[in-house]
């Protein structure tokens, strides 16, 4: 039985409503808040160790520790719940179960860091979610919650004002300057940094890009503090964290465990095991974008940032996807490709044009015309992609490739002829003129040798 605290996904019923919330102490800590002072705030979150939950596990109070102090300049804060990486649907449970403690997070990171507006990015395919966010945030702000209102509501001169963006449905928005480029109206297009948000933001002003899954944590440690928080979990990567395990496990679904929980609890005894008691052949620990483990390196594997590092991977968004013995590797790789290929803002060279070479790469591989050297090309082509990028989307597509080819050797060999020698179709690069293939006709013209 899972007795893990619950500190997001409640076992209350309609928490998402604001009667609801409130009668269980929803608010509550930001009228806390307001009786500290912003930097204690921060260095609040600070100890209690949260790193953010959007992929990056980067230290939430360090990055609010960033933003410029004082109230003389507008300030942002945009959560990002724009949520498009594969295997990954956690926020979405936030904003249907839980919204106002969200709500509450925002009021007491935008205090802390005197921000005035903050912007809710949501998913555009996220209809039914973006209805569920704007009905409690419409409550928020006619209980005078949220907005002007609130100066008389928490006897405070402080007010912020929230908003709802939604998103067109591009992968690459989930990147933090993609995002703020999209609020804006622009392309959602990577910028390059530095600058970074905290100094040139949202219409060039300080902000802070927090993971929906962060923000809704900050009530949480207020209320247990940040001592009491840091004991839960993993102590380099402290909390509950929101696992959503899909692929071939009998219970699917969304699950708030401690960090640190063994890889194997949790499909075993969380998600009851594997379909039709089938081996494990691969796992992928934090959605799409994460390289992934065999099967048979699972056993003692701990779901925290510091532990899944070790392991030459990271927890990400802590979308687990696992696949059994009768899974295509192939064509697993494969679909990643095409699926990054597609969402390639097109911006950087190597993620551009790399990400296009490594789906038709796996393309070849997938209908049995590739080479045995194709597989090297492969991995060549995803090591000159990562880390050549201004954004993550390229370390992003590469990762997984060269994780399965790298991991699962056999299983590509099988589907690659060994004597095969790759010739490329086009005539004018496949078929180039050289002195070992060309004879002169009589017309005084190269034609290539049979």
């Amino acid at each position: 039985m899972n007795n893990s605290p619950k500190l997001i996904l409640t076992d209350i019923a309609d928490y998402h409503k604001l009667d609801v919330y409130k009668a269980n102490g929803g608010y509550n800590q930001f009228r806390k808040a307001l009786t500290m002072q912003p930097d204690e705030i921060i260095n609040e979150v600070k100890a209690s160790g949260l790193r953010g939950r959007g992929g990056a596990a980067f230290p939430t109070g360090l990055k609010w520790s960033f933003m410029p102090k004082g109230n003389d300049i507008i300030k942002y804060l945009a959560v990002n719940g724009d949520e498009s990486e594969p295997g990954s649907f956690k926020d979405r449970q936030i904003f249907e179960y839980n919204p106002h403690q969200l709500i509450e997070g925002i009021l007491i990171a935008a205090y802390a860091m005197g921000i005035t507006a903050s912007y809710i990015y949501i998913r555009g395919e996220y209809h039914k979610w973006i209805d569920l966010m704007q009905k409690a945030l419409d409550d928020a702000y006619a209980a005078g919650l949220v907005g002007q209102k609130m100066k008389d509501t928490f006897g405070t001169n402080f007010s912020t004002d929230i908003y709802i963006h939604k998103g067109a449905g591009a992968y690459i928005c989930g990147e933090e300057t993609s995002l703020m480029n999209s609020i804006q109206g622009d392309r959602g297009y990577p910028r390059v940094k530095p600058p970074f948000p905290a100094q040139f933001g949202l219409w060039g002003k300080p902000t802070t890009v927090n993971n929906v899954e962060t923000i809704s944590t900050i009530p949480a440690i207020m209320k247990l503090g940040a001592s009491e928080y840091a004991k839960i979990g993993a102590p380099g990567h402290p909390g509950t964290l929101l696992f959503g395990v899909s692929g071939h496990v009998n219970k699917p679904g969304v699950y708030e465990l401690p960090t640190g929980t063994l890889l194997t609890d949790i499909i075993y005894n969380v998600c009851g095991g594997v379909r039709g008691n089938k081996k494990i052949k691969a796992i992928i620990p934090g959605g799409s974008s994460m390289p992934p483990l065999r099967g048979d390196e699972i056993e003692g594997v701990r779901m925290d940032e510091d532990s899944l590092k070790v392991l030459g991977t990271h927890i990400g968004t802590g979308g687990i996807m696992v696949m059994d013995e009768d899974t295509d590797l192939v064509k697993v790789t494969l679909r990643i490709a095409h699926f990054y290929h597609h969402e390639s803002c097109g911006q950087c060279t190597p993620c551009r044009e790399g990400c296009g070479w490594m789906e038709k790469i796996l393309k070849r591989i997938a209908k049995g015309e590739a080479a045995s050297s194709d597989l090297d090309l492969l991995i060549d082509v995803a090591n000159n992609i990562e880390g050549n990028t201004i954004c993550a989307l390229g370390d992003a597509a590469a990762w997984p490739v060269r994780g399965f080819v790298t991991k699962f050797r056999d299983e590509f060999e099988k589907a690659v002829s060994q004597n095969r020698v790759f010739v490329a179709p086009n005539a004018v690069h496949g078929k180039q003129a050289t002195k070992s293939n060309l004879k002169f006709d009589n017309q005084m013209k190269y034609s290539p040798a049979i």
